[in-house]
């Protein structure tokens, strides 16, 4: 009888043991779960308040594109039109384009009172285009074109011819100036735009070496481009 008793003893405390095991491993099996369930939604929470677009959130120190609508470009000799050619980008905000010939004017080539003068030469001669020393500018963006100019002979210098049949003025507003001691444009941006071919010229406007900035402002305004 003792032995029986302790047959079923020693049973119950085999059951007993496997029991705790069992509630040991599934308890250990439900931490696993609980912990992989709380990572995955510390990682939803996390993409879900990040912003989509950090990738491609602009770098520290960079600055927006900016597209020109307005351009000044100006031939200058001797100074007097890019004083005028200066003015008229600061008062409108547009950007500067000088016209540089690749070989410079020198004095002697500039006295108009001889015949033999590199100016007089390229003023009688019909096909004269003196080469631009730096690349043509990119008018991609541009729709409103001030285009300057000293008058040689009555007309706009040939290098001028240079710059308006190398570029394209499709779509372009082109707003002619120039500077003299006493002579008018006269025809001289209706030849450019003939030469050029496109675009849609307004009428220019002659101004001295020593126009104030009133007047610049001024014909501005007629024109309500400022």
């Amino acid at each position: 009888m003792k032995k029986i008793i302790s047959l079923i003893c020693a049973a119950a405390m085999l059951f007993s043991m496997a029991s705790l095991t069992a509630c040991g491993d599934s308890a250990a099996s439900d931490d696993a779960t609980t912990q992989a369930q709380t990572q995955q939604t510390t990682v939803s929470e996390t993409e879900e308040t990040e912003p989509a677009d950090t990738a491609a959130a602009p770098q520290e120190g960079e600055e927006p594109e900016q597209t020109a609508t307005s351009l000044v470009v100006y031939f200058s000799a001797t100074g007097n039109t890019q004083g005028i050619a200066e003015m008229i980008a600061e008062l409108t905000g547009a950007e500067l384009y000088e016209i540089q010939p690749q070989e410079p004017y020198t004095d002697e080539d500039l006295d108009y009172g001889n015949s033999e003068s590199r100016t007089s030469i390229e003023a009688d001669d019909p096909s004269a285009r003196p080469q631009i020393a730096e690349e043509l500018p990119d008018l991609s963006g541009v729709t409103t074109l001030y285009i300057g100019y000293p008058i040689w002979q009555g007309q706009a210098p040939k290098i001028l011819y240079t710059f308006v049949e190398g570029c394209d003025l499709d779509g372009i507003t082109i707003v002619p100036f120039c500077t003299s001691a006493s002579s008018g444009i006269g025809s001289s941006a209706e030849n450019l735009a003939e030469a050029a071919g496109a675009g849609t010229w307004l009428d220019g406007e002659r101004f001295s070496a020593s126009a104030s900035e009133d007047e610049v402002v001024q014909w501005l305004e007629e024109l309500g481009l400022n």
